[in-house]
């Protein structure tokens, strides 16, 4: 479990802070992450990674000459927001295009590509490079399903070393890709990870056991085995690496990670063992790195990465690097120095700005006094609910969705109530929808947060707020969501219920129901259709993997979204 905590809620920003006084000559602090100290050089390709926290050293201990110009890191096992990202590249573009890079979680995959999208329009070249080096997470054919666990470090030396040489960003993106083609890892656990905070491990590995395939957000692994010696267990992580080994590879890049509290010692003996494996196999080691590289807070388990060479990755391997986690030869410093906050200070946060809008009208004023009403009246529900849906998340995932999604309604009812009170419910509900992006983070972040912006501008639009036009700013919310996070009904996801309440809401409303009667339908429906998911295998997002642990219990967001509409039908009968 984690000991040393201030506060759980400001534990991100508070070890950032700490990082960056630890190693002021080498990064300084943006809102958001952290990017170098010295700046790049002009028209140098900015590489930027970033993920969720609870990882250390990834990510922000890979920001450095060789490797990164910044990182971008959310809340712990929570992507960064599209906000982040934003600041996090600004600070580092240097006029040769931005590259992000980052394992391939579904919150992250929106957030930084919204975070693309946005620099595009500005006129900035930014490219994404996904890692799927995971081979527990898909089976073969099926590569570009897979997330991204430790063998991302090995991407990052690519991409940082090409970068560093004075590449283009169109080459840098190619031998991420070809790093990234080339990569495998596997892992296992003994013992689950304790979020900042809280009591008890997100999942517990049986006495005597080890947990095959783990994720690196709390995820457990997809089969339990009896656990293993260590020459026994190199072969488990090992045999399915060689099985995707590409013809004709002899030379590999070898990662033996510990995830949090396996020690060095213990790591040593296993990768001895694995060294031995690879010899038997005609495979030449090309320097390893065996430590703690991608860590679970304090998972105790261990990963095993090899990247496949060819004569270009491994001349950019050898390459040198110097980052607070990473050191490879020697590096010449930048003699440039770039301007950072004193000492220890933490960057302002930046406001959310509205959009300059005419004077609202009378009737969507008043929408918007009823969605500050609302959203307090969901904040206080999900507060109650928060534990229960964080039990349920960490069956098959990192259990943060409770915590996720009282952070996102707190920052968005907050939001919402600051806004002025002449504004109309699209205003309002747009600054709610990015407070709530920008705070949680994560994927229901970016989802809650696009469909509140898309929910707002239909209300604001429609004449009146009969039945039929919430109806259509409810379809317009929903629309929002599946183009955001690309789900269907009947993936698991929280558009289980959202499409049954809109179904029954329509039909509420044309057969001549008012809101609250048609609100009242719809609640209804998705109460059913959240009890329905339980039978259900997720087809997208951490749970995949895990699908059959998940069968039998209902999907932690499809749940919220009932607690959600539910508070507000509650409210709303009581006028």
């Amino acid at each position: 479990m984690t000991r040393i905590i201030a506060d759980p809620e400001t534990f991100v920003p508070d070890a950032l802070r700490g990082f960056a006084l630890a190693h002021q000559g080498e990064v300084r602090l943006v809102y958001g992450g952290v990017v170098r100290a010295q700046p790049l050089p002009a028209g140098r390709t900015a590489v930027l990674v970033g993920g969720g926290s609870g990882h250390y050293p990834a990510f922000a201990g890979y920001v450095g000459q060789g490797m990164a110009a910044g990182a971008i890191c959310g809340n712990v096992f929570t992507s960064p927001s599209t906000g982040q990202a934003l600041r996090v590249a600004e600070a580092a573009d240097a006029g040769g295009g931005v590259l992000f890079t980052f394992g391939q979680y579904a919150g992250d995959v929106i957030h930084f590509g919204e975070a693309q999208r946005r620099l595009r329009e500005r006129g900035v070249d930014a490219r994404t490079v996904l890692i799927t080096d995971d081979v527990a997470s898909a089976p073969v054919g099926e590569e570009d399903r897979r997330r991204g666990i430790a063998g991302i470090v090995c991407v990052f030396h690519i991409a940082g070393a090409s970068a560093e040489r004075g590449d283009g960003i169109h080459d840098v993106e190619r031998l991420a890709r070809r790093a990234n083609e080339r990569t495998r890892s596997h892992g296992v656990a003994f013992a689950g990870c304790t979020l900042p905070g809280a009591e008890h491990p997100l999942f517990d590995v049986p006495d005597g056991a080890m947990s095959v395939g783990l994720g690196i957000h709390g995820e457990p692994g997809v089969r339990d085995v009896p656990i293993e010696d260590a020459s026994r267990l190199a072969q488990t992580l090992l045999a399915p690496l060689l099985e995707e080994r590409p013809e004709g590879a002899d030379r590999a890049v070898v990662l033996l990670n510990g995830l949090g509290t396996v020690k060095y010692e213990e790591l040593f003996v296993l990768f001895g063992h694995v060294c031995d494996l690879l010899e038997e196999n005609g495979v030449t080691v090309v320097e390893p790195v065996c430590g703690e590289l991608v860590t679970s807070l304090d998972m105790g388990g261990v990963s095993l990465t090899t990247m496949w060479l060819d004569d270009e990755l491994e001349e950019l391997w050898r390459s040198a690097a110097s980052a607070p986690a990473f050191r490879k030869g020697t590096v010449t410093p930048s003699a440039a120095e770039a301007e950072k906050p004193a000492a220890g200070r933490r960057p302002p946060a930046r406001p959310i700005t509205l959009s300059s809008r005419p004077p609202a009208s009378e009737a969507s004023r008043s929408a918007a006094a009823v969605a500050r009403e609302l959203l307090a009246v969901a904040r206080e529900a999900i507060s109650v609910e928060a534990e229960r849906l964080g039990d349920l998340d960490a069956i098959a995932g990192d259990g943060d969705h409770g915590v996720g999604m009282l952070r996102g309604l707190t920052a968005a009812s907050d939001a919402a109530g600051r806004a002025d009170a002449e504004a109309g419910v699209d205003t309002v509900l747009e600054a709610a929808g990015d407070a709530w992006a920008e705070t949680a983070g994560g994927t229901s972040g970016a989802l809650w947060g696009g469909a509140l912006v898309s929910l707002g501008a239909s209300l604001a639009a429609a004449p009146d707020l009969d039945a039929e036009h919430v109806g259509a700013a409810i379809r317009a919310a929903r629309e929002r969501i599946e183009s955001l996070g690309g789900a269907q009904p009947g993936d698991k996801t929280m558009l289980d219920a959202i499409a049954p309440f809109e179904s029954a809401f329509a039909r509420a409303a044309g057969d001549g129901g008012d809101v609250r009667r048609a609100l009242s339908a719809g609640a209804a429906a998705a109460r059913q259709a959240a009890d329905a998911t339980a039978d259900l295998s997720p087809r997208r997002g951490r749970a995949r993997p895990l699908a059959e642990r998940s069968v039998g219990h209902p999907d932690p967001g499809a749940v919220s979204f009932t607690v959600v509409v539910d508070a507000v039908e509650r409210r709303m009968r009581q006028e």
